[in-house]
């Protein structure tokens, strides 16, 4: 129940998926009560805090900005924070964007870990949700369900031979997280690269940092999951939920949804304080909650 850091810095270096640019990266312990921070410090030091009020851009990826300062692609680095429960840290970048390493959230994973997790002094405070809140477009949805942990009931539909109907409900823990979720990789068909590279996306793509899908095959070889591809929606999610400034307590239902599905439903539970409120004192999540999977979902899903 107590706020975390790392216990000493670590750096890595890689690409940007976006820009393609090179990019060194350092995280460094932070103190009580700060959050995630990021820093441009090839653009001085002005801090840009990890929240969703200073979200910029979610096309395709999540990116912040603060006195005209951006970040950008934060929400894999933000997932590995959210799976291992690191509530404090600085991030030192000295280009635009954080680096893709291999598309999932594993080397950050195994960086924070190389680092150590140290409990603070301070109790963490949860957003705990109070009643039910609602994103709907078409027929992409998320809502979101009182319960006493945090559950992920998501369901995507590709409409692709390759990436069919698939959907997954669980209790997010850090140890479900480390053995369930940090290996699956970002994902894109073929025939999507040449309409995003037009736009300025994915210069930095490779079979390195992406799973890859034609019509019939995966350009990569063997997935790391049966349903890696739902299993990244969830990284991705987690990642946009830590700009909430608090672990959050309530069961999510999504189907369809994106970065910029995930960041509306943020600010609009956010911009709701009847429909939560800050608590110290979680109930541990339970495997046996009652789910919302099946009736949030079904108007999407296929019989």
């Amino acid at each position: 129940m107590y706020q975390q850091t790392i216990t000493k810095p670590v750096r890595c270096s890689g690409s940007g998926l976006h820009t393609g640019l090179p990019v060194n990266m350092v995280l460094k312990p932070a103190p009580e009560n700060s959050g995630i921070q990021f820093f441009r410090k090839d653009l001085g030091n002005q801090p840009i805090p990890a929240l969703n009020a200073n979200l910029s851009d979610t096309r395709y990826a999540t990116s912040l900005s603060s006195g005209g300062v951006e970040v950008r692609t934060v929400e894999h680095l933000m997932s590995a924070l959210y799976g291992l429960e690191i509530d404090n840290l600085q991030v030192e970048l000295n280009g635009p964007e954080v680096p893709i390493l291999d598309g999932s959230a594993a080397p950050f994973v195994r960086l924070l870990t190389q680092a150590g997790v140290v409990p603070q002094r301070s109790l963490r405070r949860y957003l705990a949700v109070r009643r039910k809140v609602e994103v709907v477009d078409g027929d992409r949805k998320i809502q979101v369900f009182p319960s006493s942990g945090l559950r992920v009931s998501y369901a995507i539909d590709f409409q692709h031979p390759l990436i069919p109907y698939q959907e997954i409900s669980m209790s997010i823990t850090p140890e479900r997280y480390l053995g369930e979720i940090a290996s699956a990789r970002t994902f894109c068909r073929l025939e999507d690269v040449k309409r995003l590279r037009a736009l300025g996306l994915v210069r930095g793509g490779s079979l390195q940092n992406a799973v890859v899908v034609t019509q019939n095959r995966f350009l990569n070889g063997n997935l790391r999951y049966r349903n890696e591809f739902v299993r990244h929606k969830i990284l991705d999610l987690l990642g946009d939920l830590g700009l909430a400034g608090h672990r959050l307590l309530g069961h999510i239902v999504a189907f369809r949804a994106g970065h910029e599905l995930h960041t509306r439903f943020l600010t609009a539970l956010l911009s709701d304080p009847d429909a939560w409120e800050l608590v110290t004192r979680p109930i541990p999540a339970s495997e046996n909650e009652a789910g919302a999977l099946e009736p949030a979902v079904a108007a999407g899903s296929p019989s």
